[in-house]
C-alpha cells in the first residue's frame, strides 16, 4: 500500500516536472520568436542578432534538457525495469551530448562576446 502510493506521488512529480519543461520550451520559443521579429524590424537580420537570438533560446533549451532528465530519472526509480533503466541511459546520453555541444557554444559565443567588448 505505502510503495503504491509512493509511486502514485511520483508519478505525479515526474508529471509536474515534464509539464514545466513544456512551459520552459513555450517560453524559450516564444521570447526566440520575439527576438526574431525585433531584430528584422530594427535593423535586419544581421548575424549578431541572429546569434543573440540563438545564445538564449540555447540557454533555455539546457534548462529544459535538465527538467527533462529529472522527471526520467524520477521515472525510472519507481518503475525499475532493465528496459526503462536502458531507456533512460540512452537518453541521458543523448542529453548529454546534446547539452555538452550546447554549452561549448554557449561558452564559444560568450569569449567572443567578452573580446567584442574589451575592444569596443
Amino acid at each position: 500500500m505505502l510503495e503504491e502510493n509512493f509511486q502514485e506521488i511520483a508519478s505525479y512529480v515526474a508529471l509536474g516536472i515534464e509539464a514545466v519543461v513544456v512551459i520552459v520550451l513555450l517560453y524559450a520559443a516564444g521570447e526566440a520568436i520575439l527576438g526574431m521579429v525585433k531584430a528584422i524590424g530594427h535593423r535586419g537580420i544581421s548575424t549578431g542578432a541572429r546569434r543573440e537570438v540563438w545564445f538564449r533560446f540555447a540557454l533555455w533549451i539546457i534548462l529544459a534538457l535538465e527538467f527533462a532528465l529529472a522527471a526520467d530519472i524520477i521515472r525510472s526509480a519507481i518503475a525499475p525495469t532493465w528496459e526503462s533503466i536502458g531507456q533512460l541511459a540512452a537518453i541521458a546520453a543523448i542529453r548529454t551530448f546534446l547539452n555538452f555541444f550546447l554549452v561549448r557554444d554557449i561558452e564559444s559565443y560568450n569569449e567572443g562576446r567578452t573580446e567584442k567588448d574589451k575592444v569596443g
